[in-house]
């Protein structure tokens, strides 16, 4: 399997329901570093996975849409905690949307699946994988 990796970031605000997430039911704010890993079983006729500056740029717009947001007030979070497993998963689902629209041009039609993790720090992170 082949893959592209491509890295921005995120900064958001959110709180948690819930006594299992103690102190971090109080609003507080949190920074992501985002990678977006692309696979598939063979390369395209370009001999690429997927045009790299297309799948920094969807990333781009797919982060831009949650920072500098305050994610409690997001109407597509009600009721939902944003963990940062749901963010993962959030920002996946919202790659594929864009890779079946063809924002990320034809040959990424033919990818296999999509991971995102979101680093909150240098020792701990979580991920999400799915197919397309």
């Amino acid at each position: 399997m082949f893959s592209v990796t491509v890295r921005d970031h995120m900064m958001i605000a959110h709180s948690f329901r819930g006594e299992v997430f103690g102190p971090a039911q109080r609003l507080h704010g949190a920074t992501f570093v985002v990678d977006a890993t692309f696979r598939r079983p063979d390369l395209d006729a370009d001999g690429i996975v997927v045009d790299i500056g297309l799948a920094t740029e969807q990333l781009r717009a797919v982060l831009s849409e949650l920072t500098y947001r305050n994610l409690d007030d997001e109407a597509a979070f009600a009721g939902v905690n944003t963990t940062t497993e749901v963010l993962a998963r959030t920002v996946a689902d919202r790659l594929v949307e864009r890779v079946h629209a063809g924002e990320l041009g034809a040959g990424a039609r033919d990818l296999a699946g999509i991971a995102v993790t979101l680093h909150e720090s240098h020792i701990a992170w979580a991920s999400y994988e799915r197919s397309l």
